[in-house]
């Protein structure tokens, strides 16, 4: 399943973190067409870096509220819940392996920083969504 590969290249990439970092984001107007781009975080050394080339997200991105909406310690309290949940559901047989294709490596004693989180957040929002996958204390 495409949509699988596009979370495992997402999800895959959350090693570590510095406090420099890039980010392009976005879709542009190529002629008449429109393109979605991948949204790409990274750091300068590359400790860690998070593609998300799942083609719907970047529609869905725009439409949440910005990232100085949430504070740091509410993003990172919602994504531990959610990542313990996401790997338990990577052990658990009754989930898909398409969905759920392997663990994802958050530690709360690296400082991911704020755009790491809240786009960490919103992507679980829209994987929820997308997927038709209800994680507990998650509103779509």
């Amino acid at each position: 399943m495409k949509k699988a590969a596009f979370l495992v290249v997402f999800l895959a990439a959350l090693i570590g973190c510095t406090t420099s970092k890039t980010s392009t984001m976005g879709s542009e107007v190529n002629g008449d067409k429109y393109e979605e781009k991948p949204i790409r975080i990274a750091n300068d050394s590359l400790e860690y870096e998070i593609t998300i080339t799942d083609i719907g997200f970047p529609r869905f991105l725009n439409t949440q509220p910005p990232e100085d909406y949430y504070s740091l310690e509410y993003l990172e309290r919602r994504n531990n819940f959610f990542v313990a949940e996401y790997n338990r559901r990577v052990l658990d047989i009754r989930y898909s392996r398409e969905l759920y294709p392997q663990r994802i490596e958050y530690d709360l004693s690296v400082q991911y920083g704020k755009e790491v989180n809240y786009l960490l957040f919103q992507y679980f929002r829209y994987f929820s969504r997308e997927y038709n996958q209800k994680f507990p204390g998650l509103r779509n």
